[in-house]
């Protein structure tokens, strides 16, 4: 099959810890790692347009063609991690780091290529258990659509990619509830602007009718 270029939501996940996790309850951990790909993973990419590209072990690979779908995805789908393992002692707990990069990728047999996807696997590696880190490009394109309170961590150093890379975190205690879609400034101005018309139009009005009584 002939490869072929495509600009991509680029998500990458694992679990923190798996190892460990995995030298503890190795049959417990596996069990439960496959339902929640089962019931929750696999569903809630599925439900915003994504992909799953591949899994490996503990690990998830998946592209989306929005941006905002891919942030969505992962938010939701690290707020109901919390709810599902919170029956398991604190040091048993499976949790995912999640990292997401826009770029262009190398789809070849299925898989993606590229330096997309190696920033997606990065940002992965510098999320918090249970948080989650963007880069700049992504943080772009949602920051007037989503409002989560992502941190800026600056620029930063990865592994095999050239220049830094500027991240942003949402850390798991920043969750919170799903956020409403923000209205774009400039729909917000001229909404303030058509509100402020409206109302001196009504109390012109009133003014007139006002006057026009007491004479």
């Amino acid at each position: 099959m002939t490869a072929t270029r495509r600009l991509a939501a680029i998500l990458a996940a694992d679990v923190a810890g798996y190892s460990r996790l995995m030298g503890e309850d190795e049959e417990g951990t596996h069990e439960r790692l496959k339902a929640h790909h089962r019931e929750l993973i696999d569903p809630k990419i599925g439900e915003h347009s994504g992909r799953i590209v591949k899994t490996t072990g503990d690990g998830v690979l998946a592209e989306f063609a929005s941006v905002v779908d891919a942030v969505r995805c992962a938010t939701e789908w690290q707020r109901v991690m919390l709810d599902r393992e919170a029956g398991m002692p604190e040091d048993r707990r499976i949790r995912f780091r999640v990292g997401i990069n826009l770029g262009d990728v190398i789809v070849e047999d299925g898989d993606i290529f590229g330096d997309g996807v190696n920033v997606a696997a990065r940002l992965e590696a510098l999320a918090e258990p249970g948080g989650i880190c963007i880069s700049r490009t992504v943080r772009d394109q949602i920051r007037d659509k989503l409002a989560y309170a992502f941190e800026d961590l600056g620029d930063q150093s990865v592994k095999n990619i050239t220049r830094p890379v500027r991240v942003y975190a949402l850390r798991p205690e920043a969750m919170g509830e799903p956020p409403v879609s923000r209205v774009p400034r400039v729909a917000m101005r001229r909404r303030r602007g058509a509100i402020i018309a409206t109302s001196a139009a009504v109390m012109g009005a009133l003014a007139i009718s006002g006057g026009a009584w007491w004479f």
